[in-house]
């Protein structure tokens, strides 16, 4: 592209209050489709004439409309000489739905407002380009951390090649998540779990390890009364090092794909990937894992598992998100650990987290961190 890259850099300064007012908007739209828009980005549009809203859109699932598209199609008048705000670049790329841009060039908008470039190298900045040289006005950067925010996954898969792993993990205030004995149900209250199903809902992925399967033969689907019609159950992977996950397992009763991975083939009903085996201490390769995820187009993955899942995840820097649900109740020091980490020999071997929300839900408190890792020596 011709642009150099100062032309695509945040020009929040230059954006009005109105601007601020029709973005957010913009961003509360794209949130309509948190359940249902991926493997696609959650994107919102708002047109604006004269300083009145004529039309209003979001993308609610790959096939469908995308954002802009859907904002004329509800647009009551001529958009024309518009502004369209944008929490995402639009589309530069024949996919799933023609290019957004040249609808826009179509239409004969006059300004677009973008919060975020697309990370999607088929766009890119593209977009940008194409719409100035059509003399849009176009700026860019307004409400961007947001829009990010809200396509975590997406800007990862694009990006990092890998999908934003968020680790959900349950305990008392002393740190243990079960007796010695393995008895765990119930360490949270109701409202606590329940809202975990909305994490779960959110995720393309849950991921979990066999000795959870095995322990507590759990279903691991959504269970939300109000989802969006468009919703669908999340992929389920397994780590299994040894293909022991059971036929039988009560998680093969939803309707969903379930991946194992594990080191050595077996006859199952999953897909078993068996090639996930560069670990030199005999587990799984989570690394591996995480890019065939992304080659599948996950771009969120929710896991609830063990402490040595935890543990292994924290260890490769594989977790984005720590989200912690702590009960108002002790365990006592036999009980079982949050995670397994070991070896600790030094503060500088620490891993370090920013704390993002604190917050209640019901007699609990749920806590939501980010690993620093790099701080962690």
């Amino acid at each position: 592209m011709t642009d150099d890259h100062n032309s695509l850099e945040p020009q929040a300064a230059s954006h009005s209050d109105a601007d601020r007012r029709h973005m957010a908007r913009a961003l509360e739209l794209a949130a309509r489709g948190l359940y249902t828009a991926s493997p696609n980005p959650r994107v919102g549009c708002v047109l604006v004439r004269n300083g009145e809203v004529i039309g209003e859109g979001w993308h609610q699932r790959a096939g469908l409309p995308h954002a802009e598209i859907d904002a004329l199609q509800h647009c009551h008048e001529n958009p024309a000489g518009a502004t369209a705000y944008v929490t995402l670049e639009p589309c530069a790329h024949h996919g799933r739905t023609p290019p957004c841009c040249d609808k826009l060039i179509e239409v004969g908008v006059a300004r677009v407002v973008i919060a975020s470039i697309d990370p999607n190298p088929l766009v890119g900045g593209n977009s940008i380009q194409r719409l100035r040289e059509a003399g849009i006005e176009v700026s860019c950067g307004l409400m961007a951390d947001e829009s990010r925010q809200l396509n975590c996954g997406f800007f990862s898969r694009m990006e990092r090649r890998r999908p934003w792993v968020r680790l959900k993990l349950a305990a008392s205030i002393d740190g243990r998540t079960a007796l010695a004995s393995g008895e765990s149900k119930w360490i949270t209250s109701a409202p606590a779990r329940d809202d975990v199903q909305h994490l779960r809902a959110r995720a393309d992925c849950i991921l979990t390890g066999a000795g959870t399967v095995l322990a507590d033969n759990p279903r691991m689907s959504v269970r939300l009364p109000d989802l969006p019609l468009a919703h669908r159950q999340p992929l389920l992977a397994i780590v299994d090092s040894k293909a022991r996950t059971p036929a039988t397992a009560t998680l093969f009763d939803a309707d969903r794909e379930v991946l194992i991975f594990a080191r050595q083939s077996a006859s199952h009903q999953a897909t078993v990937i068996a090639e996930h085996s560069g670990a030199a201490d005999g587990r799984v390769c989570l690394s591996g894992v995480m890019r065939e995820l992304a080659q599948r187009e996950i771009n969120e993955v929710h896991v609830e598992g063990g402490a040595e899942l935890a543990a292994s995840l924290l260890t490769e820097q594989l977790v984005d998100e720590l989200v912690l649900y702590q009960a108002p109740l002790l365990l006592g020091s036999d009980a079982r650990p949050l995670t397994a980490l070991q070896g600790f020999e030094s503060m500088q071997q620490r891993i370090e987290f920013e704390f993002t929300d604190i917050r209640t839900i019901g007699r609990d408190v749920r806590v939501t961190l980010t690993p620093r890792y790099q701080q962690s020596g």
